[in-house]
């Protein structure tokens, strides 16, 4: 690919594409301590729940690197409360998406099981930097393993309907739904994309399209309110989408509008495929309706890039994802497989817990 998505840099600097920007502009940032990576993460500077994961273990690595050079810390005690403040801190940048909870609390637990004096701290320091790169790489293996099981399930020729972005820009590398996409097309199969623009972001309009085009896969981009239409007329063989928390029993959380989809693939008889690592599935979540959803800010409703469309005063709502119930899932694509119905036991299974 022509470009990354996010990298801790050999100098302790978390780089990162401001997405954004994207399409018009390819800009990447550089932050310096976690605030900064909290703040790319509540902004979207950085989005997509691996991608978000990620940069959380890159953060905290820099609050603990700063935390072990500030003269106040005297002992392990005093470092490990005042990491955990940090932790609590990041954790708190956006509320749906697992895989935050899930690196920090990975983290965490390098923190947890220590017992070090203040010469200690340091080595500690290196095992969070060792852990978050870990974290990374792992992500792009994962993503690959993915993409070599969803890839079967699209035939040569598929037209497949995709919501919100869901690849490298989602993730360390790679992708997982368009993951499986490039999975795909490296098997030689001719696979072409439609795009839902997906509001109020316009993350499949801005970031899916553009990153298509930049490994030449066909992609046209439509409408959010076009996707029925064009699967009532027989032009999509397959949606794929993402998932930013799974419950335990299927039920799964994504951007916005991805219910809706789910809905029109079901009536039209249309398989409707998730692609997610097992972090994204939260075990300790019964179904759906446990998952918090984060509202935002009802000016990316109102607004389009700065730019006000509706009436001054107008109230707005802006929930920034929605709940697709598993009786409308066909599978979910993970690294160890594909999952079908009935997803508790299935899921259960994957983790090992029968």
């Amino acid at each position: 690919m022509s470009f990354y998505t996010l990298k801790l840099r050999s100098d302790d600097v978390v780089e990162m594409i401001d997405q954004r920007k994207l399409p018009l502009e390819t800009i990447y940032v550089e932050l310096k301590n976690y605030k900064e990576v909290y703040n790319a993460i509540k902004d979207m500077i950085v989005r997509g729940a691996p991608a978000i994961g990620v940069s959380a273990a890159f953060g905290l690595y820099l609050g603990a690197k700063a935390l072990s050079e500030a003269a106040e810390i005297r002992d392990y005690e005093s470092f490990k409360r005042d990491f955990f403040k940090i932790c609590d801190f990041m954790f708190s940048a956006r509320p749906t998406a697992v895989n935050l909870g899930w690196a920090v609390n990975r983290i965490k637990k390098i923190v947890e099981s220590g017992s070090e004096d203040v010469a200690g701290i340091r080595s500690i320091v290196k095992r969070i930097r060792s852990e978050a790169l870990k974290i990374y790489d792992e992500d792009i293996e994962i993503n690959k393993n993915m993409g070599h099981y969803g890839a079967g399930l699209l035939k040569d020729g598929y037209r497949v309907l995709t919501h919100c972005n869901a690849g490298a820009l989602a993730t360390a590398g790679y992708g997982t739904a368009l993951g499986v996409i490039r999975a795909a097309v490296e098997e030689n199969k001719k696979i072409s994309v439609i795009s839902d623009e997906t509001r109020p972001f316009l993350q499949g309009a801005r970031l899916t399209v553009w990153e298509l085009m930049q490994d030449n896969i066909p992609v046209t981009l439509i409408a959010d309110n076009s996707a029925g239409l064009l699967m009532k007329k027989g032009k999509v063989d397959a949606v794929i989408v993402g998932a930013d928390r799974i419950a335990s029993n299927g039920d799964v959380a994504n951007k916005i509008g991805t219910y809706q989809v789910a809905v029109l693939a079901k009536e039209n008889n249309i398989p409707f495929y998730v692609a997610a690592p097992l972090s994204t599935i939260d075990l300790n979540i019964d179904s759906g309706d446990a998952i918090p959803i984060e509202e935002r800010d009802p000016d990316e409703v109102v607004c389009v890039f700065g730019k006000r469309i509706a009436p001054v005063n107008a109230l707005a709502l802006n929930y920034a994802f929605d709940i697709t119930p598993n009786k409308y899932i066909s599978a979910i694509i993970t690294e160890n497989g594909v999952l079908y119905p009935s997803y508790k036991k299935y899921i259960a299974e994957a983790f090992g817990k029968r």
